[in-house]
């Protein structure tokens, strides 16, 4: 089973900076494009930002840009989110995933989730 872990999420104040991380296999973070989606409660999932495997172009989802920065390691096989300046509406459980294209990410492979709670 194929594994994207998460990590990073957590409780911050409006106005602050979370930074997450997703570590992928090799196999995985080599052959894909790595992205984020959130989902917050009685939401539907919505398209954060992807990261090019090959030329590195980053793509964003409407709420995240300007705010938001992805990143990759390729020593790590790790992709960065950087979130800066978050705003209650923010919160949302986050989750990465790899797939195929860009924007849209057609997506092959989920993370289990990071829940990011932005408190007002």
């Amino acid at each position: 089973q194929v594994q994207l872990v998460e990590s990073g999420g957590g409780l911050v104040q409006a106005g602050g900076s979370l930074k997450l991380s997703c570590a992928a296999p090799g196999f995985i973070f080599s052959r894909y494009t790595i992205g984020w989606f959130r989902q917050a409660p009685g939401k539907e999932r919505e398209f954060v930002a992807s990261i090019d495997r090959s030329s590195g172009k980053s793509y964003y989802g409407d709420s995240a840009k300007g705010r938001f920065t992805i990143s990759r390691d390729n020593d790590k096989n790790t992709v960065y989110l950087q979130m800066n300046s978050l705003k209650p509406e923010d919160t949302a459980v986050y989750t990465c995933a790899a797939g195929l294209g860009t924007s849209p990410l057609i997506v092959q492979y989920w993370g289990q989730g990071t829940q990011v709670t932005v408190s007002s």
